[in-house]
């Protein structure tokens, strides 16, 4: 039981070995694209919610 633990670290290990983390660089542009996407996204939503709510005004009026 505890060989296979033991060995699932050791697996485990081997493995991160293998990652390859990305530059400083790479997450500060993935980032900048990220928020850029989340801003743009809530504006285009924002501006969906503000339209339908004043079409419901206007339909219930």
């Amino acid at each position: 039981m505890f060989k296979k633990i033991a060995e699932f670290f050791e697996e485990v290990k081997l493995e991160l070995k293998k990652v390859v983390f990305p530059t400083k660089k790479e997450v500060i542009g993935s980032t900048w694209v990220v928020i850029t996407t989340v801003l743009i996204a809530a504006f285009f939503l924002g501006l969906v919610d503000m339209g339908l709510g004043r079409l419901m005004t206007l339909a219930f009026k």
